[in-house]
């Protein structure tokens, strides 16, 4: 079974979906925390059955979605049919929108998109302008000292102060950032932690105090206090809503806080991270990139963009999502009985040789010249595609690339040491710390 193609049988009914032998229970019950033998599975099973192919993971049945045409029907065309069950993180996001279903995702994400197009956007611009300024001059000093640092740790410490400025009015303080570190421990553990809910929650339940308690004090700061220095953030936006509409319950407010918080750094510490450990394998992408045009011209900020779009290809920010059938369904050609699982995995569709030649070369390329890329909205999806894609893909796009447009030119990090693998939790990311100094 290719791609996005659905054979028939000789008498024109509709094919099984194709297995692959699966790895023996005790492999399957006992996977490793970082995803790997999960992600070697659905690999095999892409390469072996096709875009669409049944899973063998326990006693559900599980179909694995990486054609284009299968993702878009499910992710897009049937987001009612093909819902979300539950959320990896719903212990630590709570009813947030990511893991919100229904009336409430929808009431939820309506009060959120206005903040992420628009004139919306447009409210924090300047404060990705100023965390930019700050990462800009931390990095200008370590490389007047000559210091070691972690790349991941420096550019987390660049996206949450981002998420925090846009979210409170302040720009993020050593204390706060020190505490907001229970947020990337929780994260980590999340895959191997036991399935009985109230066991899980005790193993983590010193980290999620600490973040109950910064979510808890931002909150009463911004009821007490008003807008911080840069003006009303998305938090004022929130408390807003409380005073209005009775569904936003304190709980409600600490879980789209908490949920902002999670989605609006970690992702884009990840990509950042991953885009430095490229660079440094292909430092040609960098030098390519500022020779495109000037500083601030906008040849240059589309060759720095296809930098982070590429980045974005490899490790998509959504790997995998989840969905459940409700109902009886022809997926693309494939039966699909109500009660299955999906796993639509936007890490393998990005690297189906089919859709993209030598997938797993870094190539920026590809986002710069006509046909570089393929033609199908859902070839490329790395923060999901339909009615639930990423609210702030516009928002990670451009704190990215306006960070990228100080520090390229001045800062080249000289690695000690590279990960030698990836951690598949929430996010795809680097298996380790990445020691380096700057040129």
């Amino acid at each position: 079974m290719a791609g996005t193609t659905s054979p028939e049988t000789p008498n024109g009914s509709a094919p099984a979906l194709r297995r692959i032998p699966g790895p023996d229970a005790a492999t399957v019950a006992g996977r490793r925390t970082d995803g790997g033998p999960l992600v070697d599975l659905l690999t095999r099973t892409r390469e072996r059955a096709g875009g669409v192919a049944a899973v063998p993971l326990g006693p559900r049945p599980t179909v694995l979605v990486t054609a284009p045409d299968a993702v878009q029907h499910v992710l897009a065309l049937r987001p009612d049919q093909y819902v979300k069950r539950s959320h990896r993180a719903r212990l630590l996001i709570g009813d947030g929108v990511l893991s919100a279903t229904g009336d409430a995702w929808r009431r939820q994400r309506r009060l959120l998109q206005s903040q992420f197009t628009g004139r919306g956007m447009r409210r924090y611009e300047t404060r990705i302008d100023a965390a930019a300024d700050a990462a800009a001059a931390r990095w200008a000093e370590l490389a007047r000292t000559g210091a070691e640092f972690d790349v991941g740790g420096e550019l987390r410490r660049y996206a949450l102060d981002t998420i925090w400025r846009s979210l409170t009015g302040h720009p993020l303080d050593d204390t706060t950032e020190h505490e907001l570190g229970a947020l990337a421990v929780v994260a980590a553990a999340l895959p191997g932690l036991p399935a009985d809910g109230t066991a899980a929650r005790d193993t983590v339940a010193a980290e999620l105090d600490r973040i109950d308690t910064v979510a808890r004090l931002a909150v009463a700061a911004a009821r007490d206090d008003g807008p911080g220095p840069e003006g009303p953030g998305l938090l004022h936006v929130l408390l807003e809503a409380g005073d209005n509409h009775p569904e936003y319950t304190d709980r409600l407010i600490r879980d789209e806080l908490v949920t902002l918080l999670v989605a609006g750094h970690e992702t884009t510490a990840s990509t950042l991270t991953w885009l430095y450990l490229l660079l440094d394998r292909h430092p040609e992408a960098r030098e390519q990139a500022l020779a495109a045009g000037p500083a601030g011209s906008p040849e240059r900020h589309r060759a720095v963009r296809a930098i982070v779009q590429e980045t974005l290809r490899l490790y998509p920010s959504a790997w995998i999502l989840p969905r459940y059938a409700t109902v009886d369904d022809d997926l693309t050609g494939y039966p699909i009985e109500a009660g299955t699982d999906l796993l639509v995995c936007p890490y393998l569709t990005h690297r189906d040789p089919a859709l993209w030649p030598d997938p797993e070369r870094f190539d920026p390329g590809r986002f710069l010249t006509p046909g570089g890329r393929p033609a199908h909205p859902a070839s490329y999806l790395p923060f999901g595609v339909g009615p639930r894609a990423c609210l702030g893909l516009q928002f990670a796009l451009r704190e990215t690339t306006v960070l990228l447009e100080r520090l390229l030119p001045a800062h080249v990090p000289m690695f000690r040491g590279v990960p030698t693998g990836a951690e598949y939790g929430i996010t795809v990311r680097p298996d380790g710390p990445c020691p380096a100094t700057l040129a």
